[in-house]
């Protein structure tokens, strides 16, 4: 049955990955509903599945449409869809598909190494350490998402504020409930994931495509890669995988860093500089690759700390939460079958993509000439039906729509969504484990800085909260001065 869940995942996240505009994140919030009512270790492997197949999805998109589903997917439409402009979209399709399966193949390795490392480190973890990570967390997310920190800390105070209603766990008194009994439980994450992701992106993507709508660049000649595009691809691929499992590891990694750094690496190395900005393969390999690695490190702060760092993972989180799991060092000895389940499952599911995607390019290319209007008015219809029967309340549909306008906004002003949802699933947590340290010291908000764990969190998280400022302000002075 598990082996079933993750062939599922694979072929949902792929089909829905390579729709243009939808990534990981969007993909799996769209399908968490439908797992409500499943077995929970098997809507985990899919969501892993989905997950990986989100991410082989979304090179598709950008290396055919010119669409990056997501921000990690953008360097891979810089040379990619120059490459498939060229004729040789499949051998831009093919290393992207290959290089995803080696580094996520070296990063499942990496992440079942780890994990239990970073465990053991985290049982001993006291209110005050839990409770400055949360901060580090919220500090780097808000700060590395969006075009600005203060956007993302705008993100991020919408998120907590949302995370106060309903039912004060220590005292038991209802907060901002303003008398509507729905209200007690508070903000269900799923229904705030697929109002901000899946309705948010669909008004816009309408409002956007209404007078430019794209095409599908159709694929030329050979879908298979030459031998000198083997041989041009596979030390990229190893130096993606290098630069994206360890930073996306990091509780202020992310996809996006390693991409840059991949892109601006190969650029560097290449026998063929010239070919740069015309459709080098290198360009497609090393990011395509560092991309995948990234995701499956965003993995390790997730299972054993608790803390998304990336909005697919904060997605997954509320997967987590929806069938009563936490993620954190405890569920590694309450549930082991299940996290080791879904460890081994990441191997299963890369496997399985890669003998999905290589004989599926051209299926998957014909999914792309699905009308936009037929294809975002589904997605309308299969967010609203999963948000009512994951909790059947006009309460919940109204509150879908108004957090749908809400994503439109955001999205046309450029604000992030990923903040919002961290803060929505981490908020209530912040505030029992301070509440908490607060009891232990009678009241003394010092314990924080007492302690050297937490004073060094805290003191990163002020570091990552300062550091785009102070930069962007010596930018300015730099350029005053010339």
């Amino acid at each position: 049955m598990n082996l079933l869940f993750a062939g599922i995942g694979v072929l949902l996240g792929t089909a829905v990955g390579v729709l243009p505009g939808i990534g990981p994140a969007l993909t799996v919030a769209l399908l968490l509903p439908v797992t409500f009512r499943l077995d929970p270790g098997g809507s985990i492997i899919m969501f892993a599945g989905i997950y990986y197949g989100g991410m082989y999805g979304g090179s598709t998109t950008a290396i055919l449409l010119n669409t990056p589903g997501e921000s990690a997917s953008v360097v891979t439409a810089l040379e990619g869809n120059k490459m498939a402009r060229a004729g040789r979209g499949g051998p831009a399709l093919a290393t992207a598909a290959i290089g995803s399966f080696v580094a996520g193949l070296i990063a499942t390795i990496g992440l079942a190494f780890l994990a239990p490392i970073l465990v053991r480190l985290a049982v001993n973890f006291g209110p005050w350490d839990y409770f400055a990570l949360m901060v580090l967390a919220f500090v780097t997310v808000a700060a590395t998402f969006g075009s600005s920190p203060l956007r993302g800390l705008t993100s991020l105070a919408i998120g907590l504020f949302l995370g106060l209603i309903g039912i004060d766990q220590l005292t038991g008194k209802a907060r901002l409930t303003f008398g509507v009994p729905d209200l007690l439980d508070g903000i269900e994450v799923t229904t705030l994931a697929v109002g901000l992701f899946a309705v948010g992106e669909a008004l816009f993507v309408a409002s956007r495509h209404l007078y430019a709508p794209e095409k599908p660049i159709p694929i030329k000649g050979s879908l298979w890669m030459t031998k000198e595009d083997w041989k041009r691809s596979w030390k990229p691929w190893l130096r993606g995988t290098a630069f994206g499992f360890p930073i996306g590891a990091l509780p202020a990694g992310g996809a996006e860093i390693p991409t840059f750094l991949s892109y601006t690496t190969e650029r560097r190395l290449s026998k063929h500089p010239e070919e740069f900005g015309k459709g080098a393969i290198e360009g497609v390999a090393g990011p395509e690759a560092a991309n995948n690695a990234a995701a499956a490190g965003t993995l390790v702060p997730l299972l054993t700390l608790g803390l998304p760092t990336s909005a697919t993972a904060a997605i997954m989180l509320a997967g987590f939460q929806q069938y009563g799991l936490q993620p954190g060092p405890l569920l590694f000895t309450q549930a082991p079958d299940l996290v080791w389940g879904v460890i081994a499952s990441l191997f299963i599911a890369n496997v399985m993509l890669i003998v999905l995607n290589l004989p599926l390019i051209g299926l998957w290319v014909r999914l792309l000439g699905v009308p936009l209007p037929w294809l975002y008015a589904g997605i309308l219809v299969f967010a609203a039906m999963g948000t009512i029967a994951s909790n059947p309340s006009v309460i919940e549909l109204v509150m879908l729509v108004i957090f749908g306008f809400l994503g439109f906004l955001m999205r046309r002003y450029d604000y992030p969504i990923a903040p919002a949802i961290v803060g929505l699933i981490l908020g209530p947590m912040a505030d029992n484990q301070l509440r908490r340290a607060l009891q232990i010291s009678l009241g003394d908000p010092m314990i924080l800085l007492e302690n050297p764990g937490s004073a060094t969190l805290l003191a990163i998280a002020f570091l990552a909260l300062v550091a785009p400022f102070a930069t962007r302000q010596l930018r300015k002075f730099q350029a005053s001065e010339d």
